[in-house]
């Protein structure tokens, strides 16, 4: 499956648009990660478990758009866009979504 943030695909020809292919997951701060967390805030610098919570989120929701495509029958998903919200206090959704398209 080709991913990408451009419109189209270098030397691919677009025969159809088979429509949003999107993936999302929300997930949750734990006790843990915010003692941590805390701590550096503290002294300042990166709170790489968040860094960590952030980066496997964003993963799992590519992988679940790219199913979501591959349901659809789509060779590529182009104008791929990640965005994130916060549900409430603690927890966050990243969305992932783009044009599922058919080449020629």
């Amino acid at each position: 499956m080709i991913l990408t943030t451009t419109e189209t695909v270098p030397n691919k020809d677009i025969a159809e648009i088979l429509g949003v292919a999107r993936g999302s997951t929300v997930r949750a701060r734990n006790i843990g990660r915010d003692i941590f967390a805390g701590l550096k805030n503290i002294v300042g610098g990166e709170i790489n478990e968040y860094t960590k919570l952030q980066a496997e989120s964003r993963e799992q929701a590519i992988q679940r758009m790219t199913q979501d495509a591959q349901r659809l029958g789509a060779d590529a998903i182009v104008n791929v866009r990640l965005t994130t919200a916060m549900i409430m206090q603690g927890t966050a959704e990243i969305l992932a979504y783009g044009t599922a398209v058919k080449f020629k």
